[in-house]
């Protein structure tokens, strides 16, 4: 039954990705004549219009705190917990002109419009269970970052559905340690409301709070350890007091 409610949702989706269509040959142009600068400019102009058209299609409404702390240079990585589908769009309207790819399973690489559509914007596919796929994996997000590229990891790894955060998994962070590249915590509330809690796209109002950059460059062995630490703590605990904000009366 559910499929059946969700097929106008999809189809008004799918519809839309037709935005990239059109802004797509900026990307590909900049990307053929090696300007970086360029190329980031139209990813993050084609894929913030393509958010807010989902954002006003599907009667999404965004909270977004701490914007001071988006980061000015680039070759950032934005570590983020997962609740559901609309984490993407959360993402790309709460670090507004910014360019951002994503680090996505590879069951997405063969999906209509979206697979070739996360190439385009520098995200990467992670090919999980394979060691040898995983560094390579690593290796190419690491060359990324340095040409000044930024991406998203979400460590859990899978969408967690509801408001309850899973554990990050172990090696999150190497990536962006590899790289040297900035952190930039996010967490995220309220996401699953959207699609995850009940199986349909619906209204949902959703909080993001970006945190302050953690430099890595410096920082040895135990500091790496400590910043995951600390980066898995801040996100859990913010979101702990995103929950209970909810719960407040008005």
């Amino acid at each position: 039954m559910n499929v059946l409610r969700n097929l106008p949702n999809l189809i008004k989706l799918l519809r839309s990705v037709r935005i990239f269509n059109f802004y797509a040959k900026d990307i590909t142009a900049a990307r053929n004549e090696g300007d970086v600068a360029k190329e980031r400019e139209a990813i993050a102009y084609s894929t913030h219009i393509w958010a807010s058209k989902v954002e006003e299609l599907f009667h999404l409404s965004f909270d977004i705190r701490g914007k001071e702390n988006i980061p000015s240079e680039n070759g950032c990585v934005f570590i983020s917990n997962h609740q559901g589908y609309a984490d993407i769009i959360a993402m790309f309207l709460a670090l507004e002109g910014k360019q951002i790819g994503f680090i996505a399973k590879d069951s997405l690489e063969k999906a209509p419009y979206f697979g070739t559509w996360i190439k385009n914007i520098r995200g990467i596919y992670i090919h999980r269970g394979n060691a040898r796929e995983a560094m390579k994996t690593i290796q190419e997000g690491a060359e990324t970052l340095q040409k000044g590229f930024n991406l998203v990891i979400f460590p859990e790894g899978t969408r967690s559905q509801g408001p309850v955060m899973g554990q990050f998994k172990a090696g999150s962070f190497k990536l962006a340690t590899k790289a040297k590249a900035p952190i930039v915590p996010v967490t995220i509330n309220g996401s699953y409301k959207a699609f995850e809690e009940k199986g349909v796209m619906r209204p949902a109002k959703i909080t993001v709070v970006i945190h302050p950059a953690i430099q890595t460059k410096d920082l040895d062995r135990k500091g790496l350890h400590d910043m995951e630490t600390n980066v898995e703590e801040t996100i859990r605990t913010t979101l702990s007091q995103l929950v209970a904000e909810e719960k407040q009366p008005n």
